[in-house]
């Protein structure tokens, strides 16, 4: 599922950001991007990012700046010095130039040392951290959950064209049935007064029966209505129900191409395709769910 969390620190040190981005993916992936320095944490940022997260693929970015104080810039002495001492020395080749003010100097290479980022605390940058990473996964968890909450009234509706479209089809079933007696039953007598064999019509009548009920498809009917009874169950839990709505859409697929090559019927193929068009929908959807 998709989704997107931050959250900022600021303080007098140092400057936190953490963000946490994921997109779909049947398993989880985790991606982790801090600077080097903190790179000992990258297995305490995967841990915790795993008891919010259990699908997807996961992108976490660590962006960590200091302020710099007046306690951690000093003047590099000795350049300045050197420099300035080479630049008089030029100055008195050259004849009459004037030198200009040391503290042109100021803004050459090297000239200032930032002391900053050598006097860094790991451990206290990293409760820091931690709480940022908190509190953007917790963001990124409210951000999928109104998706959740989107994604569940779309399965829903494609539920509801499936068990339209299976009403049809129940309606349907006991006509396919005795249609499809008939239809044998016309075909047997026709060949039987070609070859003018003699057949019982009783056992007839009984052996076309049982293979008629090769077309009954009324089990596989009330299997995919628990299964639909089950999907409505499954969203309305509380916890992850991804993968067991995933299996159970297999399950449906399965019913309903039975369904299909077993009535052999035109108006039930059309009520077949509709519900497999709403179950690959599903599906599609299903595979983006925790």
């Amino acid at each position: 599922m998709t989704g997107f969390g931050e959250t900022r620190h600021q303080d007098d040190r140092m400057s936190v950001s953490v963000e946490v981005r994921t997109v779909n993916n049947r398993y989880l992936k985790l991606s982790i991007k801090c600077a080097d320095v903190y790179g000992a944490f990258e297995g305490e940022i995967e841990k915790i990012a795993r008891e919010y997260i259990s699908r997807g693929t996961v992108m976490v970015a660590v962006r960590v700046e200091r302020v710099a104080t007046a306690a951690d810039v000093r003047l590099n002495e000795m350049a300045l010095q050197t420099l300035s001492e080479q630049l008089q020395g030029l100055a008195a080749k050259m004849g009459d130039v004037a030198v200009g003010p040391l503290t042109d100097l100021l803004a050459l290479p090297n000239a200032v040392i930032d002391d900053s980022k050598r006097n860094i605390d790991i451990d206290a940058d990293w409760k820091i951290i931690q709480d940022c990473l908190h509190g953007a996964l917790k963001n990124l968890q409210l951000f999928r959950e109104e998706e959740g909450r989107s994604m569940r009234e779309d399965l829903l509706l494609q539920k509801e064209i499936i068990a339209k479209q299976l009403q049809k089809t129940r309606e349907r079933a006991p006509l396919v049935v005795s249609e499809y007696r008939e239809k044998i039953l016309d075909r047997v007598r026709k060949t039987l007064a070609e070859t003018d064999a003699k057949v019982d019509e009783t056992n007839l009548i009984r052996d076309v029966s049982i293979f008629s009920d090769r077309a009954d498809i009324n089990e596989e009917i009330a299997r995919l209505e628990c299964h639909l009874d089950q999907l409505a169950a499954f969203l309305n839990e509380k916890s992850s129900s991804g993968r067991k709505l995933e299996f159970l859409s297999q399950e449906m697929f399965r019913e309903i191409n039975t369904i299909g090559s077993k009535a052999n019927d035109v108006q039930i193929a059309h009520s077949v395709v509709e519900m497999k068009a709403a179950i690959e929908k599903m599906r599609e959807m299903l595979q983006n769910i925790e």
